[in-house]
């Protein structure tokens, strides 16, 4: 039963959140890139503090009450450090693949996401656009690029979820809730931010929703991960939360706050994610 309340809250998160932006920016198609800009950012700082403040520190709560040894500080740094980089691996693994297949202005043209379009991989469809043989493994490979970072976002909801001691009875509230409404609410303007390239590079307008609503569906499976495997004893549960929490730090960093700074380069962005942090603090808090 509790593996099906987390079923249902992800999947309202990551698929409907993610499919509810790709449609508004479908039906939109407009300049709306500042407020997605903003709205990105104040999610990234929302995702911080509770991270930080909550994730991350309930093991170092659990072991001044006596349940994990004196060196539980150094297992979190540890599968923090674990998290970030096997996110990271992966998209630079991605990145490697597809940027041969995109012509770059010149030889000097940095590999790395310089721009929108490169970093959620937008350009590899364009690129392939008239080309229908290579055109569903072009949109393939871009719908893996965006959901590679809704996998963490599910392991932080049920490593949460993990440490609530009834997860029926408190489906609606702890950190787990909260980081599902939060993912959820920063999904939607991460779908505007996927659709509205997709369809301007020649796709469908209700095949870029369906592919961005689809990219949600790791959110489903980071979530039942997570919650499984920190179910498993206090150990198990420490290397979870840390474990998701250092790859939602890499998709803060490396995904949401470059997605927001490109969108509109401006210092508006620092104050929304100054903002989002201290909010997320006060839910952590109260």
């Amino acid at each position: 039963m509790s593996y099906l309340a987390i079923i249902v809250i992800t999947f309202i998160s990551g698929v409907i959140g993610t499919g509810l932006g790709g449609l508004i920016g479908a039906v939109l198609r407009r300049d709306s890139n500042k407020i997605v800009s903003l709205l990105l950012s104040f999610a990234a700082g929302i995702m911080l503090a509770v991270v930080c403040f909550d994730l991350m520190r309930e093991p170092v709560d659990m072991m001044n009450e006596g349940k994990l040894p004196a060196y539980t500080p150094l297992i979190v740094v540890l599968a923090v450090i674990l998290g970030y980089a096997v996110v990271y691996l992966f998209n630079f693994i991605i990145d490697k693949r597809t940027d041969r297949e995109v012509k770059h202005i010149d030889a000097q043209h940095p590999a790395t996401a310089d721009d929108l379009d490169e970093l959620i991989h937008s350009n590899h469809f364009e690129s392939h656009k008239n080309e229908k043989s290579n055109l569903f493994i072009a949109g393939l490979v871009m719908m893996m690029a965006i959901a590679l970072h809704n996998l963490p976002e599910g392991m932080v909801i049920g490593a949460s979820y993990a440490i609530t001691p009834d997860v029926i009875a408190n489906i609606f509230s702890g950190s787990g809730f909260i980081m599902a409404i939060v993912i959820g609410l920063h999904n939607i303007p991460e779908g505007m931010a996927v659709s509205v390239p997709l369809i301007s590079g020649g796709m469908g307008k209700c095949k870029a929703v369906l592919l961005t609503a689809l990219s949600g569906l790791p959110t489903v499976l980071g979530a039942l991960l997570g919650f499984a495997i920190g179910g498993i004893n206090e150990i198990m549960l420490v290397l979870s939360l840390g474990f998701a929490s250092g790859a939602m730090l890499y998709v803060v960093f490396g995904e949401l706050l470059p997605e927001a700074i490109l969108m509109w380069k401006s210092k508006l962005p620092a104050l929304s994610i100054f903002a989002g942090v201290l909010a997320g603090f006060l839910l952590v808090m109260f």
